[in-house]
């Protein structure tokens, strides 16, 4: 690669590292996991930055850590074991105000890796339905029926959280 096209990389991950972790943390869950998405996507595009840069670069590299992140998920499933009884009783603290916050996390990760593509582009990233139908490489029905979809499956997952929160009547 040129000392052109080293420059213009450099520029490129400089303006646009911050929106694309964001996209990444929405894929993972997890900065930490995030932050590798991102370099490893961004080690691949670099390597064939000459190719890229002609094209809009941020779709290329958004669509490198979504193929990414649905490699390494594939990778490490874990099954789940679930049993009857609870380990422990949940006591309200200083902190339950995030556990809103942390189930919405927990519903969306939950999700299938193209569906919550999807949702983080149209929604996290506010991207038009025809801009993540490009990234992503589908339909604009296609976005629009995954996303219509995920927002149904979100709010269910929710709503059964919340179901279990509220006590029963006569019990307190």
């Amino acid at each position: 690669m040129g000392d052109d096209a080293e420059e213009q990389f450099r520029t490129f991950v400089d303006a646009r590292w911050e929106p694309l972790r964001r996209f990444a943390f929405a894929l993972t869950g997890d900065l930490g996991h995030a932050e590798d998405l991102l370099q490893t996507a961004l080690i691949s595009c670099h390597r064939r930055w000459n190719h890229i840069r002609a094209d809009n670069p941020e779709v290329y590299v958004r669509r490198a850590m979504i193929n990414l992140n649905t490699s390494w998920w594939r990778r490490r499933r874990v099954v789940e074991y679930p049993t009857t009884a609870l380990p422990d009783v949940e006591v309200p603290d200083a902190m339950s105000r995030f556990d809103t916050r942390d189930e919405i996390w927990a519903a969306l990760l939950a999700l299938p890796t193209q569906m919550r593509a999807v949702l983080a582009l149209r929604y996290l990233e506010d991207l038009p339905e025809a801009e993540v139908a490009a990234i992503l490489g589908c339909s604009v029905g296609s976005v629009k029926s995954q996303a219509s979809r995920g927002l149904v499956r979100l709010r269910s997952v929710l709503r059964q959280a919340a179901a279990q929160l509220v006590p029963a009547e006569g019990h307190r």
